[in-house]
């Protein structure tokens, strides 16, 4: 199965390096990460023009250390995206997968046209958001002011110029999709978007994907951010509180 997802995704162009277990992976992983001397970086998928990776692929049953555990132990140093595969569907490996840091989710068997419509939707969302938001200041350090670039939500300030997020004045790093939810909810603060919405313009699902990803991306940034700054509207979806 690694072998023929290795192969369809290099006739799509990505440089793909693959591991036959967790542990190797993680390893893997950190030998790029080093080579890149970003700290940040990481994963497999996609190439790039050093050895930085630039998305993770990680299947829930690897065997050593699983899908669900590596994904931690990368999100302990990294903002890279990453793509939870389970060959179950079970709810409660999907559950735990986007609850340690998982951007999204397949369940196998899948298309290779649908992992790569996945992988691209979460190289677009990278593409914008640093590797690290906030990185290069001194907590507590307050952001520059930037006429129109400064959205502000009590002490939650967002620099939507530089994609960074400030809580009370310190510096939050967010993965590229929790940023772009955030980003979302900020240009419709106060308004309730249902999760439907929040699919099609964040995950950039074209057909009914699965709402929970939604839910347990909400509950990362409520973490992050504060718990009452995104308030749950029961029955509707979410809105960001002014």
């Amino acid at each position: 199965m690694r072998r023929s997802f290795t192969v369809a995704l290099e006739r799509y162009g990505y440089r793909v390096r693959a591991a036959a277990d967790g542990l190797a992976g993680l390893e893997l992983f950190r030998d790029g990460d080093r080579d890149n001397g970003s700290g940040s970086g990481g994963g497999s998928g996609s190439g790039s023009d050093d050895d930085g990776f630039d998305l993770l692929i990680l299947d829930v049953m690897l065997p050593g250390l699983d899908g669900i555990g590596l994904c931690r132990r990368v999100r302990e140093t990294s903002l890279v995206p990453i793509l939870m595969m389970s060959a179950r569907g079970d709810g409660l490996d999907i559950v735990a997968g986007l609850e340690a840091g998982a951007d999204d989710y397949v369940v196998k068997p899948v298309d290779t046209y649908v992992l790569v419509a996945r992988i691209r939707s979460l190289l677009r969302r990278a593409t914008y958001a640093p590797s690290a938001a906030g990185a290069g200041r001194a907590a507590g350090e307050e952001p520059a002011p930037s006429e129109g670039d400064l959205l502000v939500f009590g002490d939650l300030t967002l620099d939507t110029a530089g994609l960074e997020v400030f809580v009370s004045g310190s510096p939050v790093a967010l993965t590229p999709t929790e940023l772009k939810l955030l980003l979302e909810f900020a240009a419709h603060p106060g308004v309730v978007l249902e999760r439907h919405t929040l699919l099609r313009n964040v995950w950039e699902y074209g057909w009914d994907g699965d709402s929970r990803v939604v839910d347990l991306c909400v509950q990362r940034l409520r973490r992050k951010l504060g718990r009452d700054r995104i308030e749950t509207v029961r029955g509707f979806g979410y809105k960001l509180r002014r």
